[in-house]
């Protein structure tokens, strides 16, 4: 099963550490992806009570060796220019004793890398300065509170919070291009203009917002509503107009709220939806500029590809249909060929996702469908629109 990862939408001139970005216009995501996660390692020091990876302590048996690894990355390069962003992860990178081999192994291809690294005694100012030193150019980190005992309940470890704050400040101090990762559920919703106020204050540029997918350790966790979702949705939308970029997670109808919203449509007058903005203004005051919302029109599978620890092949981080292995079959063939990938990316859904005006630019969650259902193209059970009209041509 796929682990949890750091990203979804990436802005291609700042490298960041996500999927769906702005800077893809123009790919052909049946021949490409924009990103390429690589679970490195399950290993990782925390225990998150949302990871879906349910991390370990100790690398699992079967991880990719390091020659292992640097076929891998050979056959990412053989996707061709331009390049897909490499993203790696775990479990948590620093704990991979080659990782700095095979981050000059990419760079030395051109592959553009970032990192996502746990926040852990192993991230010292010596390792974020080996970090840049490295030609990594964009690291992310999750934080999923605005106060510690929030942050702490999710992360498992007493102090974290203060440690976390302080990596943002210290990694955007280097010069990286950091990007904050913030997985909603329903303990940390009423958090989310502080997290906004405070990720800013620390020197984030990005924050990448998680709508929860319950696998892993997050079936324990209770999600928001559908209709709450709607709501976060607008807020973000608002939350992008003071300053950085704004992304989301397993919530691809965020791009359908931005484009009914920069068509004019209002924004709900629901209770979530009044708490936040007006927390927003309170802490952060009126919006300093356009909205800097990044709603390109990729999803699981259509611009992503994720490979595990043992290498294993599957549409994204939270979807666990395994496509095949990169020891066995090359990773460009596998996101080319495989019939559910091109399904996904010709928009051949059921229910209301089927039927949905927005099925490209959108397409639900096919993560959160495939937990839900069984079936990777259902409907996404997330999302509360009504389609109005019959769904446009796929491209």
């Amino acid at each position: 099963m796929p682990a949890r990862v750091h990203g979804e939408t990436v802005p291609a001139t700042t490298v960041p550490t996500g999927g769906h970005h702005g800077g893809g216009k123009g790919l052909d995501y049946a021949k490409r992806p924009m990103l390429v996660f690589w679970e490195t390692t399950r290993a990782c020091q925390l225990a998150c009570k949302h990871c879906r990876a349910s991390a370990t302590a100790q690398a699992l048996p079967g991880e990719l060796s390091t020659a292992e690894g640097i076929e891998l990355l050979d056959q990412v390069a053989g996707f061709g220019r331009p390049y897909p962003i490499l993203v790696l992860t775990g479990g948590d990178c620093l704990l991979r004793p080659d990782l700095f081999d095979l981050v000059e192994h990419a760079t030395g291809l051109g592959l553009p890398v970032a990192l996502a690294p746990s926040v852990t005694p192993a991230l010292t100012a010596e390792m974020i300065d080996k970090i840049v030193a490295s030609g990594v150019k964009a690291v992310s980190i999750s934080l999923d509170g605005a106060l510690a005992d929030t942050h702490e309940g999710v992360r498992g470890i007493v102090g974290h919070f203060a440690s976390t704050v302080q990596a943002i400040r210290a990694l955007s101090a280097a010069g990286l291009t950091v990007q904050v990762n913030t997985t909603v559920m329903r303990a940390n919703v009423d958090e989310l203009a502080d997290i906004a106020d405070l990720i800013t204050r620390a020197g984030a540029s990005i924050w990448e917002v998680f709508f929860l997918v319950q696998v892993g350790r997050g079936v324990a966790t209770e999600a928001v509503s559908p209709d709450e979702h709607e709501e976060i949705c607008h807020f973000l939308y608002d939350a992008s107009q003071h300053g950085f970029i704004v992304r989301t997670v397993e919530a691809p109808f965020f791009r359908r709220v931005v484009a009914r919203r920069t068509a004019g449509d209002p924004a709900p007058a629901g209770a979530l939806y009044t708490r936040l903005t007006d927390r927003l203004t309170a802490l952060m005051g009126a919006p300093v500029g356009r909205p800097r919302a990044q709603t390109a029109a990729t999803r699981d599978g259509k611009g992503i590809v994720f490979v595990a620890y043992d290498g294993e092949v599957y549409p994204a981080g939270f979807l666990p249909q395994p496509l095949g292995n990169v020891r066995d079959v090359p990773i460009g063939e596998l996101y080319r060929d495989d019939p559910l990938l091109r399904r996904i990316r010709a928009a051949d859904f059921t229910g209301r996702c089927g039927r949905c005006e927005y099925a490209d630019l959108c397409g639900g969650s096919r993560a959160r469908a495939f937990a839900a259902t069984g079936d990777a193209l259902a409907e996404d059970p997330a999302c509360p629109y009504q389609p109005t009209t019959p769904a446009l041509a796929s491209v």
